[in-house]
């Protein structure tokens, strides 16, 4: 256990009965801790983090707390964790409520294309320095930074043409409120309802968290019809999950590298050339 995090959490919370280990993810180090009174809270920690990372998350879940889809109350945060409110998680995946709700979080929208500060996308740094249209905002401010990076500099080239084609984005669209990671490790159903966590959020197209669901585990017709009834998307939706998929799988390349960065020339391709079609 970090002696950082462990003082910093007492300095917020009061004194810490006893840390236990649950189950986490590939970037931080997950716990219950007891406090002194007997209640629970999830802590997020990591030894390392880049600066601001877990006050930037702090943010992002209060910003999604405006819509509908219940977050988890932010109970304290540090420089190396994020404290949550306990959340029993589990029970039947409900995709028509999780559907729904998503269509009105979208709905409540966003300021612009980008958002007020930066955030980070795990311990990537994400700039959401906001962009006049979604088209400059993903290259400019999502790919071409992870593209670098990589050093891929041939896939530069297909980033100017998706860029020069700003009709492969789809009719324009007002800038939805994101949670912008959504995949399904982030979602938890908590008393049937569902629960969405571990935000990278900004504003920008909606259809960016139904390709990131369908990415890792797919969106099934259930949760689909739900989110249409509610705010329809576009009849062509579809055909644009692969060009919102490209940036989680340029994130895959930078933090864990592998096939990844292959991966992303090839979907690249697809993108670029179904647009040239």
């Amino acid at each position: 256990m970090s002696p950082e995090w462990r003082a910093e959490l007492e300095a917020a919370v009061g004194p810490v009965a006893r840390v236990t280990s649950v189950g986490g993810g590939d970037i931080n180090e997950a716990h219950c801790a007891v406090l002194a009174d007997g209640s629970r809270v999830f802590v997020k920690s990591h030894a390392a983090p880049p600066p601001g990372m877990f006050a930037a998350e702090a943010h992002g879940l209060g910003w999604l707390a405006a819509g509908p889809l219940r977050v988890p109350r932010v109970i304290a945060h540090g420089h190396a964790f994020l404290a949550l409110e306990w959340l029993e998680l589990g029970g039947r995946r409900d995709d028509a409520a999780l559907g729904r709700a998503l269509a009105q979080l979208h709905a409540v929208g966003a300021p612009g294309f980008g958002l007020d500060r930066g955030n980070y996308l795990a311990t990537i740094a994400q700039d959401n320095m906001p962009a006049s249209d979604v088209a400059t905002f993903y290259v400019e401010r999502r790919l071409r930074p992870l593209v670098r990076t990589l050093r891929a500099h041939s896939l530069e080239t297909k980033l100017d043409a998706l860029l020069a084609a700003p009709a492969r984005f789809g009719p324009p669209e007002p800038p939805a409120r994101l949670h912008g990671d959504l995949w399904w490790g982030n979602v938890g159903f908590a008393g049937g309802a569902p629960v969405i966590f571990d935000p990278a959020v900004y504003g920008a197209h909606r259809e960016i968290d139904l390709a990131m669901l369908a990415l890792f585990g797919g969106v099934s017709d259930t949760l689909v019809s739900a989110y249409h009834e509610v705010y329809p998307l576009e009849p062509e939706w579809r055909t644009r999950v692969t060009l919102w998929q490209l940036y989680p799988i340029a994130a895959h390349a930078v933090l864990f590298g592998g096939g990844y960065t292959s991966q992303l020339g090839r979907m690249l391709d697809v993108v670029t050339t179904a647009h040239g079609r």
